[in-house]
């Protein structure tokens, strides 16, 4: 398991409890978390005020000073008391080893961010050759969870740190990731300002989808004068006549614009006729 270490004791028996001089003591570079919380951090510190550390930090040699493997808000709290040291443990972890129990003490002990912990999920998958898979089962998470986390990192910067601030829900990110990037910043003035929830937000992403609605064509309609419609009539009527007196005729009319046209084709029967009688007689054999 890639994980295994996490199943033992945090902290390890032949390993002694050190006082260390908080000067000489840095942060975490794996640390998942980007943002700490004041408020959670004061909370944290009158708990120190009172009690004292119960759980000393862990932390690993970096050259002469030490990197916090984990405890950072444990740190925190202890240097906005003017502590000098802080009750540490020495245990030099990997890399990986490092970031990963980063993470999980972060998702043990408070929600990161979306943002924040997609971004973790992307670093234990890079620096423990994992498949999303098999992360989810070494975090206790179903596939389907950390594939959504990851997902969000695939939005616009802008919208990512929407959501690192909580202006905006996962489940809004998510709808967004149908979007382009302009889209997308377009989606989120108007999710902040009409304060959409998520159903009106995927309703505003399908219409951002479908695209401006295209102008309606105005039919062109033929507007007649009193005159021309005299005149037409009357075309009509010796059309009409020469129908009646046994002239085959056609007419097309074609109205395009501010233009009217009508196309007679017509057939005289009497050449017809004398094109038949011309016809030489057939001479009946014997």
């Amino acid at each position: 398991m890639a994980f295994g270490f996490f199943h033992r004791n945090e902290i390890p028996k032949n390993k002694q409890i050190q006082d260390l001089p908080l000067a000489r003591i840095h942060p975490n570079r794996f640390q998942p978390r980007h943002a700490f919380s004041s408020e959670s951090i004061n909370e944290l510190a009158q708990t120190l005020r009172e009690e004292g550390l119960l759980q000393p930090i862990i932390v690993r040699e970096d050259g002469e000073e030490y990197e916090i493997i984990a405890g950072e808000r444990r740190f925190r709290a202890a240097q906005s008391l003017g502590w000098e040291k802080i009750p540490a443990i020495v245990n030099n972890l990997s890399d990986q080893q490092t970031a990963s129990l980063a993470l999980i003490e972060n998702l043990q002990r408070e929600d990161l961010n979306p943002i924040d912990e997609a971004t973790a999920y992307e670093n234990l998958m890079e620096l423990n050759s994992l498949t999303q898979a098999q992360l989810a089962k070494d975090i206790g998470k179903s596939q389907s969870y950390v594939a959504n986390k990851l997902r969000l990192l695939k939005l616009d910067p802008q919208i990512q740190e929407a959501l690192a601030s909580g202006a905006i829900t996962a489940r809004h990110g998510r709808a967004l990731l149908a979007l382009s990037s302009d889209q997308q910043k377009q989606a989120l003035e108007q999710i902040l300002s009409d304060k959409l929830n998520v159903k009106q937000t995927e309703e505003l992403v399908a219409k951002l989808l479908e695209g401006p609605a295209k102008p309606k064509e105005k039919r062109k309609v033929f507007r007649m004068s009193h005159d021309m419609r005299v005149q037409i009539n009357t075309i009509k009527e010796a059309v009409k006549l020469a129908k009646q007196s046994g002239i085959k005729v056609k007419v097309a009319e074609q109205k395009d614009g501010d233009e009217y046209s009508i196309t007679i084709v017509m057939k005289d029967p009497a050449k017809k006729k004398a094109a038949k009688s011309k016809k030489p007689a057939v001479k009946k054999e014997d």
